[in-house]
């Protein structure tokens, strides 16, 4: 299903891409590189993305990808190769790792492949699965952040979205905001750029997320990297899309979709976590060495038929 006839391109982009105080602003350096040497002229050759189920691209399949999903990363990552030869993309991330896991098993292989560009997005199952104390997540990524910037590399880091208005991880709000904020402070130390979900009001509405309500839809990936690339002031072909308006609802068919939503998510999920489980498999990165990634068709939809409307 072509998504054009849901999508339509937004009059004007409404997530924030300033700099928090001391973080680095590349807006001034990509504008005169696009100006200059045309849309693919960029000043990275080498992108590594480290995180979990959010850069490994979970709520975007796509059976070409590696692991049957697409997601924000790669988007973005075929936009800075485009018309690029040397350019060379990694993605390390693994769905389901907290913090600590992520920098213990990608934080290494990350500064052995010696990227210029780095995005990271670290401690979403930290607060929503183990209650994670933002000061002291705060103190470990300083730590990453400290050792990706001492390579020269640009790095990137993500606020995490407002969740204020859903009723599900609404009651998180506080805590998000309160990380919100450490990685703001950590971005200007390091002179880290912020990628800023938490501003992107596009997220509200409920088409931007997955049925699980937890991960991005294909339309939201395609948004956040609409953001990432305009945050580094890298020329693409990513129009930023607005759903249409979504007819009004009722208080008795959000009360359904809630408890569809426990039935098929939530239920499950805590059955999980109390029945004994065996020892997983070692999960795999997404991308685990550097190459080209070639632009998918751009046939490919951005939502799974029926999700917008």
């Amino acid at each position: 299903m072509n998504a054009a006839r849901f999508l339509e391109p937004d009059a004007g982009h409404t997530g924030s891409t300033n700099p928090a105080p001391g973080a680095r602003d590349v807006r001034s350096q990509g504008a005169a590189r696009g100006q200059s040497d045309g849309r693919n002229a960029q000043a990275w050759s080498r992108y590594v993305a480290l995180g979990d189920s959010f850069t490994a691209g979970v709520g975007d399949p796509e059976p070409l990808s590696p692991g049957g999903m697409r997601g924000w990363a790669d988007r973005v990552a075929e936009e800075l190769g485009d018309g690029h030869g040397g350019f060379g993309y990694a993605n390390l991330a693994i769905s389901g790792l907290v913090m600590r896991d992520i920098f213990d098993q990608q934080l290494g292989p990350a500064l052995s492949l010696k990227p210029d560009l780095v995005t990271l997005s670290a401690g979403g199952n930290d607060i929503v699965f183990h209650r994670g104390d933002p000061d002291r997540m705060a103190a470990t990524l300083d730590d990453a952040v400290a050792a990706l910037s001492a390579t020269g590399a640009t790095v990137v880091l993500f606020t995490g979205p407002d969740w204020g208005e859903t009723p599900v991880f609404g009651h998180m709000r506080g805590k998000v905001a309160v990380f919100n904020e450490h990685i703001r402070v950590i971005a200007g130390r390091h002179n880290s750029v912020i990628a800023d979900l938490w501003a992107l009001r596009q997220l509200s509405d409920p088409r931007m997320w997955d049925p699980d309500r937890l991960h991005f839809s294909p339309l939201g990936h395609h948004t956040i990297a609409t953001m990432v690339l305009d945050t580094l002031s890298v020329p693409h072909r990513l129009l930023p899309l607005e759903p249409r308006p979504m007819p009004p609802g009722n208080w008795r068919e959000n009360r359904a979709g809630d408890l569809a939503w426990v039935a098929h998510y939530m239920l499950p999920w805590m059955v999980s976590r109390i029945r004994p489980r065996a020892e997983p498999a070692p999960r795999q990165a997404k991308r685990p060495l550097p190459g080209p990634l070639p632009g998918l068709p751009a046939s490919t939809p951005l939502v799974r038929p029926g999700s917008v409307g």
